[in-house]
């Protein structure tokens, strides 16, 4: 089968490989849309430790069902199902997994990193990870079911209240998302800040204030919340920075492994600080759900490109992604060739 298989830093092209084999109660997936992740830019820069060449990347993705493994019982799906997957497959009997946190699950295995991934014709994966798209839910939609699942855990972790002043640091794809999310927990006032002002559009589109920096809002302007979207040490720092007393920052951003903090400050202020990390079943099932009933879209903001363009995507959405929330890479003819 046709894949995109990352090589080496910077290097992206197109290989024929082995179709895989669904297992004992897994699905084989044609896959139909698949997005182009930043932890996948990172790795495609060679910057990202998970995911090692030669490697098909590739986790957010939606499809048709091709083949159901052997399995005990009678199977969930059917050649022709259209579906999306959760990509995070774990163990499911450590303690992770058996108290809602399998995202923890110290023998977790991500599509695309642990195992090849979407970046294909086809990919297989646990049938317990799998769910079948509404009628009216497009392709294109359903691929967007992972990422929102990151910002759903996000909100999750966070327990906004609509009252809630809330600064988010990055208007990438998880900034945005989570926007949306939090609009969807009745928030009115968010402020995003970004210092690519077309994606800062975008932002506004959906309702946030903007801003290139947080020095620019009235002084003295405290925020409840925070979420750091981009992972460096100046935005966590700017998080904890903007919050007030008892505010609440969540951290997910993973830019840089290692960053400086005010300490003394959190301490005297009692700002409560959270990590998140990706998302467990029941946000991905909310996000499918949300996506389902039209309260969360990016497609404004979508482009599709054929799977051959996929290098020159990756090289775009790192250079300049323009007015472009996410890529998603298609395996028919309806993608728009990226030179």
């Amino acid at each position: 089968m046709k894949a995109l298989v990352y090589e080496g830093p910077s290097t992206m092209n197109i290989r024929e490989v082995a179709k895989p084999v669904p297992g004992p109660n897994e699905v084989l997936i044609r896959v139909e849309r698949v997005g182009i992740c930043g932890s996948e830019l990172s790795g495609f820069l060679g910057h990202n430790s998970l995911r090692k060449p030669p490697l098909v990347m590739g986790h957010e993705f939606s499809g048709i069902v091709e083949q159901v493994g052997s399995g005990e019982g009678e199977a969930r799906f059917r050649q022709g199902d259209r579906v999306t997957a959760n990509p995070l497959v774990s163990c499911g009997r450590c303690r992770a997994c058996t108290t809602g946190a399998a995202q923890l699950c110290p023998e977790r295995q991500l599509i695309g990193a642990h195992r090849p991934g979407a970046f294909a014709e086809y990919v297989a994966i646990a049938e317990k990870n799998v769910y079948r798209l509404d009628d009216h839910v497009s392709f294109d939609e359903g691929a967007f079911a992972e990422p929102f699942a990151c910002a759903v855990h996000i909100c999750k972790l966070l327990r906004p209240l609509p009252t809630d002043r809330l600064l988010i640091m990055g208007a990438g794809p998880i900034g945005l998302l989570a926007l949306q999310a939090a609009k969807v927990y009745g928030l009115q006032q968010v402020v995003v800040v970004d210092i690519n002002e077309q994606r800062l559009e975008i932002a506004k589109e959906l309702g946030a204030v903007t801003v290139t920096r947080v020095s620019s809002l009235v002084e003295g302007h405290t925020f409840d919340a925070a979420i750091d979207a981009v992972g460096m040490e100046l935005t966590r720092q700017t998080c904890v920075e903007s919050v007030r007393p008892g505010g609440r920052v969540i951290f997910t951003g993973l830019h840089e492994d290692t960053s400086r903090l005010p300490i003394n400050q959190i301490i005297r202020s009692e700002i409560q600080m959270t990590g998140a990390f990706a998302y467990h079943s029941d946000d991905f099932e909310t996000a499918l759900q949300w996506i389902s009933e039209g309260r969360v879209s990016l497609s404004p903001w979508t482009k599709l490109a054929p799977l051959e363009s996929g290098s020159a995507c990756f090289d775009m959405l790192i250079k300049n992604p323009g007015k472009i929330a996410k890529i998603l890479l298609t395996l028919d003819e309806k993608g728009e060739s990226v030179q």
